[in-house]
């Protein structure tokens, strides 16, 4: 009798903790679908009529779509007759301002650098979606083929700007695709944190990096940090088994996901990057 008391008793803890445990996988899944651009996305907006906190020399170019919809790009230009154009999509913090900073060194070397902010980021307005990322980008990429090559033209994609940058080089012809900090796909990078959850019917923002590197004909480059905690290095491996034999994978040793650019490694080869002669195998229009 004892035994059967204690054997219900138990039956019962664990039914209690069972639909404990179920309703925080509920919840955490409900959060995790209702707040995921609270998670992926931190823009920061600015008026219209807000100056920049950089010195670089700049042009504001809008983009308008529609009634709501206004795209706003920075480009930043060269004190010489640019021998090219690098289309910059960045990551996602705050707006343009967080990485003028890196436009300085590929200006030097003879390149303007065009920074386009994404929907709410900055000055930019419309709604933010996956597939509005990447029609702003060919927008972008059209209004470059107005008075560049394409054998001109530099595609460059950092962290979260790398899924909409690999989608661009996949449909467009460059010299040169370019990422820093990239991931095999958004998804894969939730799944670090949420493998318990069906991820494929959850996330809305897919970004398949690895899907559109492989249809990309130009030659590419990948910077990545061992000590990424933010996309894992193991993750952006992944990237290599649909790299062409001509591109690279260059892996930084103790690199974060912030700091690349303090290291001489990745400035030498971006410097002989835009230095070299163009590179293009023309696939698409």
């Amino acid at each position: 009798m004892k035994t059967s008391i204690q054997t219900s008793r138990k039956k019962k803890k664990f039914l209690r903790w069972a639909k404990i445990g179920l309703l925080v996988y509920c919840l955490v899944g409900v959060a995790v679908y209702h707040l995921q651009e609270k998670f992926l996305f931190h823009p920061k907006a600015l008026a219209a009529n807000a100056p920049f906190d950089f010195n670089a020399p700049h042009t504001e170019v809008n983009i308008p779509v529609d009634a709501t919809t206004n795209y706003h790009l920075v480009q930043f230009t060269t004190n010489q007759p640019a021998k090219g154009v690098l289309l910059y999509f960045h990551g996602n913090m705050k707006n343009v301002n967080h990485y003028a900073s890196a436009a300085t060194n590929m200006t030097n070397d003879g390149y303007e650098v065009w920074m386009i902010d994404y929907p709410g980021f900055g000055k930019s307005t419309g709604e933010l979606t996956e597939e509005a990322m990447y029609q702003q980008a060919l927008q972008v990429y059209k209004l470059a083929r107005t008075k560049y090559k394409p054998s001109d033209i530099v595609i460059y994609g950092r962290s979260l700007g790398s899924g909409v940058a690999s989608q661009l080089a996949s449909i467009r012809d460059c010299k040169r695709l370019i990422l820093e900090t990239p991931y095999y796909s958004l998804t894969s990078v939730a799944a670090r944190y949420f493998w318990m959850y069906p991820l494929d019917q959850m996330i809305r923002y897919k970004f398949p990096t690895n899907e559109y590197l492989a249809k990309v004909t130009a030659p590419v480059t990948i910077f990545h940090g061992t000590a990424d905690g933010v996309i894992p290095y193991s993750n952006a491996q992944r990237l290599k088994e649909v790299l062409k034999q001509q591109d690279e994978f260059i892996t930084i040793e103790g690199g974060s996901h912030n700091d690349l650019h303090r290291f001489d490694q990745l400035n030498v080869k971006l410097h002989k990057l835009l230095e070299e002669s163009p590179s293009l195998t023309s696939t698409s229009l």
